[in-house]
């Protein structure tokens, strides 16, 4: 979730709600596409939910949020730039000035610990420090991680999942997310589109010609 601060935000209810917006930076960072809009997940019939190595979101979780977008651009590019989370904020647009750190080295893997410190600009000014562990990670499949987000008087748990699978035309990018805890806005769309979009732009403005591990080389335009 993306939220712009105001002077009405003043208020302790506002405050609440702005904080609230700000920890929907899916539990690491705040994260239409012409056409290839942001699919979210509706009301109805709802889909199975995600899973990573057969784990998911929180079943019992009252606020949670799902989207997908198309990314044309090689799956080696949009896994690089989805697991080198200290390079996050180079190409995101976050709600509030903030940092994002890893507390461990190598590459990103299972038990792999970041920290996202964001510093919300309320009256007074609060920094809400978001700690995340991947509890599961396929390559170039599918990414889990868990963790809460707390400043003075206020948590959320959260659980965000994360799948790529290659189709015509590119791949496809699912995620979904929950939080609990007595400020989780069941409302919320958690950032989600937002982080989407982002990604789209960044990878699809990445480099070309390039094959991986993962994918054939892409040509530019």
């Amino acid at each position: 979730m993306r939220s712009t601060y105001t002077a009405a935000s003043r208020t302790p209810r506002r405050r609440t709600v702005a904080r609230a917006a700000l920890l929907a930076l899916p539990l690491a960072i705040a994260g239409t596409i012409g056409a290839a809009p942001v699919q979210a997940a509706t009301s109805g019939t709802s889909p199975a939910a995600l899973t990573c190595q057969g784990h998911g979101v929180d079943p019992a979780a009252q606020a949670r949020h799902r989207a997908e977008i198309l990314i044309h651009a090689p799956l080696r590019e949009i896994w690089r730039l989805q697991t080198d989370v200290e390079a996050w904020t180079s190409w995101q647009k976050p709600a509030a000035p903030m940092t994002v750190r890893r507390l461990d080295p190598g590459p990103l893997r299972k038990h792999s610990r970041f920290q996202a410190t964001v510093h919300v600009p309320s009256a007074p000014p609060s920094t809400v420090v978001i700690s995340s562990t991947v509890r599961q990670l396929q390559r170039g499949k599918c990414l889990r991680w868990t963790g809460p987000a707390e400043s003075p008087g206020f948590r959320i748990d959260g659980v965000h999942v994360w799948t790529f699978r290659e189709v015509p035309g590119g791949v496809l990018v699912r995620t979904e997310e929950s939080h609990t805890g007595p400020q989780a806005d069941p409302g919320s769309d958690m950032g989600l589109e937002t982080w989407l979009r982002d990604l789209k732009t960044a990878a699809e403005a990445g480099p070309c010609d390039q094959a991986g591990p993962l994918t054939p080389a892409r040509r530019c335009p």
